[in-house]
């Protein structure tokens, strides 16, 4: 590391179920630190609020004891894990922490889980926000007060209460592979996820989070947050929006190194790199000086963990979570071909066989892909941005009608994308749409599966079935061209346009015509019924006679599939045909049908 080397801002990501909290949560952090003409006052970057130590020091009052090296906290604004699954930093996450936010009166949802599954695949440590404390029962709130100091203030009935419900989360964190325990009975942080009962409301627990979270990036994490103050910038685009009076404009995260006016910059825009300079580095103003007609206050330069507003040409079709990097020296092409291979390198398996995905950003991409593989879903092709005509008629041809499926991750679908669709000859491509990964997921599983079992039905329909018939007496209603007898079906389904074999020698006799029932045409029927049969070939008297058994001839081939794969769905009756019938074939042919 270079001797400027200094220990950045951890980056903090809140996460969890929409209604949970997550947003009271951040506004409570921010707001806590009353006044801002104090030192150690919050300060708000763009897409990001940072907490200074000495602020939270003051909140906790606990870590005054302890020599800490991290700055502070930075916490991303960007709701929920849109911001965690966009935000990449060196192939790994921006984040560096996260905050899992979960109601604690009502446990886990489905979300929350998927959130708890994003952190587990990017191997982020994590904190659970246990959140609402103040909706338990007879609960009596100590505003801003540590855990310890609220929860000795309640009665025993809703300590009770609240270690309960601190108990199951435990046990659904235990179902879903992590050891858990509230916070204050932690001693390995490196082994157990800390639950901090908290109130975004009222402020309770939020010093111990906060506290929690610093121990957590002091302890384990010093080494990664070294970064080097004067190196040149790296850092990752959070949004990419239009500012009056400035143009486009690029909310970014900035995780190393400095950034400056006139610098250099490489960004990644949705055909090709984009290279431009920085016009103006832009933050917002204080809270008090609001008033003053422009939001915005100029900075010459910034460095490492900031947010803020970069305002720049060219900068039309950057795609939110590409790379932002800074060119000093003679480095360019290096860095252009680092930003290109970071785009490029999305961390996303392909198989020759597969879906084909598309998603928002890069990051969110990544995550659906590894949800995917979970579940055992091969991708075909994955890209950033909406689904295109291409993309249909590319579905079209995939072979597998089960990967004949498009999944759209918080991306349009483009109108000509939406009249290939209607084109009959792509009727069985289907598109799903969404914004949570989990239901996207379960939609196709649901089409694929109902899909698989339509598919087994056709291919049943064209196999011939064993089948056993008896030539019954007095039912002989024409000798030959084509005969025309009654016959009772001994076991098997009989289907007509079928060859038929004598036993006991199982020599050919001649070909299934019609199937009458009650003077009616039917295609097939089952074991146990009577009908009568048109055969052709044989006369009744020579080749066939009253009280004869016949078998349905099966073609080896059909045998082959049938014993293969389908066995399972064969009823009994079936099943012992099949063997009486293949039994015949293998004592000339040990191998037949195998």
């Amino acid at each position: 590391m270079a001797k400027k080397s200094k220990i950045r801002t951890p980056i903090v990501c809140v996460m969890g179920h929409v209604d949970h909290g997550k947003t009271s949560l951040l506004d409570k952090i921010r707001g806590s630190s009353v006044v801002s003409t104090e030192a150690g006052a919050i300060t708000q970057h763009i897409g990001a609020t940072l907490v200074p130590l000495d602020a939270i020091t003051r909140m906790s009052g606990a870590l005054s004891k302890v020599s800490v090296n991290v700055p502070g906290l930075l916490f991303i604004d960007t709701p929920g894990h849109h911001a965690f699954t966009t935000l990449r930093a060196r192939g790994g996450a921006l984040a560096d922490m996260a905050i899992v936010v979960v109601d604690i009166n009502e446990g886990f949802r489905p979300q929350t889980i998927e959130a708890l599954q994003i952190l587990r695949n990017y191997k982020t440590p994590f904190v659970i926000a246990a959140n609402k404390i103040d909706r338990i029962h007879g609960w009596r709130v100590q505003k801003d007060q540590p855990f310890n100091k609220t929860f000795a203030q309640q009665n025993e009935r809703v300590q009770g209460i609240l270690e309960t419900k601190v108990y199951e989360l435990v046990g659904k964190l235990s179902d879903l592979g992590f050891n858990s325990e509230r916070f204050d009975r932690v001693t390995d942080f490196a082994r157990n996820i800390c639950i901090v009962p908290t109130s975004a409301l009222t402020g309770e627990g939020i010093p111990d989070i906060l506290m929690v979270l610093v121990g957590l990036a002091q302890r384990y994490m010093t080494e990664s947050l070294k970064v080097s103050a004067d190196g040149p910038g790296a850092g990752t685009v959070l949004e990419v929006k239009e500012e009056r009076g400035l143009g486009m404009t690029l909310d970014l995260i900035l995780y190393d190194g400095t950034l400056a006016v006139g610098d250099e910059i490489v960004v990644a825009g949705n055909e090709e790199i984009i290279e431009t300079k920085v016009r103006s580095l832009l933050k917002p103003r204080p809270m008090k000086e609001i008033l003053i007609e422009e939001r915005f206050e100029r900075v010459r330069s910034v460095t490492a963990a900031a947010g803020i507003k970069v305002a720049a040409p060219k900068l039309d079709g950057v795609i939110a979570g590409s790379p932002l990097r800074v060119v000093r020296g003679p480095n360019r092409d290096e860095v252009v071909e680092q930003v290109r291979h970071e785009v490029q390198d999305i961390q996303v398996t392909l198989s020759d066989l597969g879906i084909i995905i598309r998603a928002d950003t890069i990051g969110a991409l990544e995550a659906l892909s590894k949800e995917l593989e979970g579940h055992q879903i091969q991708v075909m092709r994955a890209a950033v941005g909406p689904v295109t005509r291409h993309d249909v008629i590319e579905a079209g041809t995939i072979k597998d009608p089960l990967y004949s499926a498009i999944l759209a991750f918080n991306t349009p679908v483009l109108p000509d994308a939406i009249d290939t669709l209607a084109d009959a000859s792509m009727s069985h491509v289907s598109i799903f749409e969404g914004g949570v990964i989990y239901q996207l997921i379960d939609d196709y599983v649901e089409w694929r599966d109902a899909k698989k079992q339509e598919l087994e039905r056709q291919r049943f329909e064209k196999l011939i079935m064993p089948a056993k018939i008896r030539i019954l007496p007095n039912c002989v209603f024409r000798q030959s061209n084509p005969a025309v007898v009654g016959v009772r079906v001994l076991g098997g389904k009989l289907q007509s346009d079928v060859d038929l074999l004598l036993l006991p020698g199982g020599r050919k006799v001649g070909h299934l015509k019609q199937i009458q029932d009650k003077n009616e045409t039917v295609h097939e029927v089952d074991a146990g019924r009577e009908v009568a049969i048109s055969i052709e070939g044989p006369t009744v008297g020579r080749q066939i006679d009253v009280g004869d058994d016949l078998y349905v001839d099966i073609p080896e081939r059909h045998v082959k599939v049938i014993e293969r794969e389908m066995l399972d769905l064969l009823n009994p009756s079936m099943r012992e045909i099949l063997e009486e019938f293949t039994s015949l074939k293998r004592r000339e042919d040990p191998f037949w049908g195998k």
